[in-house]
């Protein structure tokens, strides 16, 4: 391990060209890594405007609570990867996925044909939340930096437990119905 670089995060290096090492010897480029930041960034931001979106169209207000808590943690953890991301030399992206887009969308033509009940709308959160998870197990497998990895695992736990909640307030909702 003597002869590993040490990652752009630790150094705080601005080069987008210096690889990172890997756990296995592998070295990912920067720019690699930029990009696995970059997908989970616009994740995060699904994420918060698909929490707030259904926020907004739910009656209950301990379900409201939940949402917008949800949402505000995605938030932080899209700010969280935009200082990665500029730590590596890189440029956040801006906005949230097409896939993202479509999906607030369908959330919109759902919650108005179901009249935005809390079912429709926990039903579609957790949707969003099996993209995010998706995303997170995605960018796992790569071979990011450390200290990199240290914070995508994190913030995958995070999706995890948010999707958790959702499912299990849904569940609670299909069998008082």
């Amino acid at each position: 391990m003597a002869n590993q670089r040490p990652s752009p995060i630790d150094s705080m290096s601005s080069t987008r060209s210096a690889g990172t090492s890997s756990p296995t010897g592998r070295v990912m480029e920067n720019d690699e890594v930029i990009d696995v930041l970059n997908d989970l960034l616009e994740s995060c931001r699904d994420g918060e405007y698909g929490f707030n979106t259904s926020a907004e169209h739910t009656n209950s207000s301990n379900l409201k609570t939940m949402l917008m808590r949800h949402a505000g943690e995605c938030r932080e953890a899209g700010l969280e990867l935009q200082s990665l991301i500029r730590q590596l030399g890189g440029e956040p992206d801006e906005g949230g996925s097409m896939s993202g887009a479509l999906h607030r969308g369908w959330v919109s033509v759902r919650g108005t044909l179901s009249t935005y009940s809390d079912l429709s709308m926990l039903e579609e959160c957790e949707r969003g939340e099996d993209a995010a998870v998706a995303r997170y197990r995605k960018a796992l497998k790569e071979n990011l930096p450390l200290t990199v990895r240290a914070v995508v695992e994190r913030q995958a736990q995070g999706a995890q437990r948010n999707h958790d909640q959702v499912k299990a307030m849904r569940d609670s909702l299909k069998t008082s119905h």
